[in-house]
């Protein structure tokens, strides 16, 4: 009997900033811009954001609950950086997120898939990471 691959789940979220790719790429990818909006709500805060990216690259970004109850490292290595266009990469665990960058005149389209990790429901994964796609048009409109 001839086993199928399993197919891994996936969550997609998604925003469009009235800002150019250009922009949006810069306030992604600058740690200092990073720790303003990386966090889905006033509760939460990014207190350590580190960056190499180029493809092999290492990241590290530490999130925690701002009353000290919860944290977090999502960590790994980006697989291919394509500037202004695509992110790719692979978190420690292994799982893949590839995030899209896609330019309509003056406005973004920001698109991240990833692959869930097993032990929150995926409902929560979602909200959390549209929580803070949503912080991050926010910010960059502003």
């Amino acid at each position: 009997m001839k086993k199928t691959k399993d197919i891994k789940p996936e969550i997609t979220v998604e925003t469009t900033v009235k800002s150019s790719v250009e922009k949006i790429w810069k306030l992604w990818t600058t740690p200092a811009d990073i720790i303003q909006w990386n966090n889905p709500s006033s509760d939460w805060h990014s207190l350590r954001v580190e960056i190499d990216l180029k493809d092999e690259g290492r990241f590290l970004f530490r999130m925690e609950a701002k009353d000290g109850s919860t944290g977090f490292d999502h960590c790994g290595k980006y697989d291919k950086i394509i500037t202004n266009e695509l992110i790719e990469y692979t978190v420690a665990d292994g799982r893949k997120t590839i995030i899209t960058f896609i330019s309509n005149g003056n406005d973004t389209t920001v698109t991240e898939t990833f692959e869930p990790e097993t032990e929150t429901p995926v409902e929560i994964q979602r909200d959390f990471c549209q929580a803070i796609l949503n912080n991050f048009k926010k910010y960059a409109e502003n």
